[in-house]
């Protein structure tokens, strides 16, 4: 058993095309744990917020909330020491694309609802951000080749990465791992991903970082 076995929440975050889903999938079988997905495929209006942000951002915010929302409230009805859980998002994620993406009035609106919902999500363990410069972010989701999301605009992806780099300066609601991946493909490179198990495994608390430099040029 790994040491990352013993930590019973994980979550993986990062920007878009960072590989957070596939790590937390890859993550998740490893582990035998609970694979706990933010589903962007079954957001109606995610390819009109790609294609007319200003016309899309509300309501794809909105699906995004009730959506997590809902999945929070399911978790705190299981017993989270029965089984191992790891997701590829913070709930906390939702309000930084609220502020990314809605404007002063939507905000306020958005704001209200959250209130409402009053969502009690569980702390991780342990956090895993994963970060990656701009460029390669784009060439990964060039790659993946999901229709709506070759309409993402560079300047949006330079704004929602400086985003996460803010949001996760400050961020000290759990155990943190802020890995360089650029540098490595913990997905499909076993030896990669071995190493960041051992690493997210030694976790415990404060602040870490994961940057092996050794065999890769970037």
């Amino acid at each position: 058993m790994t040491a990352a076995a013993t930590q019973r929440y994980i979550v993986v975050e990062g920007p878009i095309g960072v590989g957070k889903t596939s790590l937390a999938r890859r993550l998740a079988g490893k582990l035998d744990a609970a694979l706990i997905l933010e589903r962007a495929d079954e957001n109606p209006f995610l390819e009109r917020f790609y294609r007319n942000p200003r016309a899309g951002a509300f309501p794809a915010q909105l699906h995004f909330l009730f959506q997590r929302a809902q999945q929070q409230a399911a978790m705190n009805q299981q017993d989270l020491f029965a089984s191992q859980r790891v997701a590829d998002y913070l709930l906390e994620k939702d309000r930084l694309f609220a502020r990314l993406t809605l404007d002063a009035a939507e905000l306020d609106l958005y704001e209200q609802v959250f209130a409402r919902l009053a969502i009690d999500a569980p702390k991780p363990d342990l956090v895993i951000y994963l970060q990656a410069p701009v460029d390669v972010l784009l060439e990964r989701i060039a790659k993946r080749r999901i229709g709506y999301e070759q309409l993402i605009e560079r300047a949006y992806l330079e704004r929602l990465n400086e985003a996460y780099a803010q949001f996760f300066h400050g961020y000290t609601d759990a155990p943190l791992l802020i890995v360089n991946a650029a540098a490595i493909d913990p997905v499909e490179n076993a030896a990669d991903f071995e190493e960041l198990l051992a690493a997210a495994g030694r976790v415990r608390k404060g602040r870490h970082y994961f940057n092996p430099m050794r065999h890769r040029a970037i």
